[in-house]
């Protein structure tokens, strides 16, 4: 997108682009960092829990004081959405049942909004963005997050005429990091606890990141943004450097390890003896290409490309990925294109949540990154034939039954209230796009 022009225009005529921020924690922050800097950028109001701890944030990133004082500071996002004095929404709480109000609120007031809460998008972002798409607004992934980044790079591909055999981004990973929990996140990541909280680290999120929920989340995203398929019985988190994409991330039938083309998949930085991978990708995200013919074949040797063993594959990837000092673009796109940076158009992944450990009825759930539950990648005619319980719907309910650890949670083994709203727009999205032919 070229509108860096566009913007210094913007900024001698006074025209600035109106944010409205929900959330500012950490990657409110990294957004926030950014604003001073640059053209024609207003955060006209912050929606936070704690506005006095949100404008300390400001502060903290380098908000001159009359920045600040310009500056709206409030509790309540819904009023700030019906107010108007925004021109775009940045929804960035992680919450995703709170999310969903949010989204649906600033499509109800005309008014774009970039989720970063890839929690909400995953329980029920194709239905959202169709309404989106009906009240003539965006709904846009947070660009700077790796979903939006692989969409991206997704996009290439296909534009330049190549076939897409897999997507997706670098994590760490070893399969014991599944019954990770707060309690011992800490030492997975080299940290002490007191090293943590003088960081401002939260373990539940940070354990989310690494029991293999995040990676769940953002592959699910990438699916319903980009027509990418999951593998059938969840990630496969292959350890392989940037070199060895090509040769690893193609189909198992042609000496590699998808299940299909087409596949998304997280790819590990580690060895599963704990060994690092050489070149890894744990900050980026990749895509893995076919050439057409051979000539374009001929054409990834002569430029150096890295290819599988037949010439044919390839990969193109990106090391890093800057999350909030990014969201800029998404935020422009929008307002200055009318386009999203990825958008989710069906429902094709879904993340389930999936017992740590030997799980007894009467227990509570306590959701993403928690003590019971990580959230597994499932195609979502699967997830819906099994009956599976959402991760983002997997929050202060009880358990009905017992569950075995590593088997599925499903909706009938929990008391969950169907009145609520974020459960009735998610069934409402299951039956919008996949319930008919799940029952097939």
């Amino acid at each position: 997108m070229y509108v860096y022009r566009e913007l210094a225009a913007r900024a001698a005529a006074g025209k600035a682009v109106r944010v409205g921020l929900i959330g500012a924690g950490k990657f409110g922050s990294m957004f926030l960092s950014q604003v001073p800097t640059t053209p024609a950028l207003e955060v006209a109001v912050i929606a936070d829990l704690y506005p006095a701890r949100a404008k300390r944030s400001c502060k903290n990133v380098g908000w001159p004081e009359e920045l600040i004082a310009k500056t709206q500071f409030v509790e309540d996002a819904m009023a700030m959405m019906q107010a108007g004095g925004v021109d775009v929404v940045v929804e960035a709480t992680g919450d995703p049942v709170v999310g969903l109000r949010h989204a649906r609120e600033a499509i109800r007031n005309g008014l774009h909004i970039v989720m970063v809460n890839v929690e909400a998008d995953v329980l029920a972002g194709p239905l959202l963005a169709e309404e989106a798409r009906q009240a003539g607004v965006v709904y846009s992934m947070a660009y700077g997050d790796q979903p939006a980044l692989t969409c991206e790079l997704v996009e290439w591909a296909r534009a330049t005429g190549f076939d897409v055999v897999a997507a997706g981004k670098g994590t760490k990973y070893l399969p014991e990091y599944h019954s990770s929990t707060p309690d011992t996140v800490w030492d997975y990541y080299g940290l002490t606890p007191e090293q943590a909280a003088e960081a401002g680290m939260n373990s539940q999120m940070f354990n989310s990141f690494l029991d293999g929920t995040k990676s769940a989340l953002e592959m699910a995203a990438i699916a319903n943004g980009t027509g990418l398929t999951p593998p059938p019985d969840g990630l496969l988190f292959p350890a392989v450097g940037t070199d060895d994409l090509a040769e690893i991330l193609r189909p198992a039938g042609e000496g590699g390890q998808l299940h299909h083309k087409g596949q998304v998949e997280v790819v590990s930085c580690l060895e599963r003896d704990g060994r690092p991978v050489a070149k890894d990708l744990r900050w980026g995200v990749y895509v893995v290409i076919e050439a057409p013919n051979d000539y374009a074949a001929g054409c990834f040797r002569q430029y150096g490309m890295n290819t599988d063993a037949s010439g044919r594959y390839s990969a193109m990837y990106k090391p890093f990925h800057l999350i909030g000092l990014e969201l800029n673009i998404s935020i422009f796109s929008a307002a200055l294109l009318n386009k999203p940076t990825g958008m989710v158009d069906d429902f094709r992944g879904d993340v389930v949540a999936t017992a740590k450990r030997d799980l007894t009825a009467g227990e509570m759930l306590d959701g993403e990154g928690g003590f019971t539950v990580w959230g597994k990648l499932y195609p979502a005619d699967k997830s819906l034939r099994l009956g599976g319980l959402p991760i983002g719907l997997a929050h202060k309910v009880k358990l009905n039954v017992d569950i075995a650890a590593n088997h599925p949670v499903r909706w009938q083994d929990v008391e969950i209230d169907e009145r609520l709203d974020a459960v009735k727009i998610r069934r409402q999205m299951e039956m919008r796009f996949r319930l008919p032919r799940a029952a097939e």
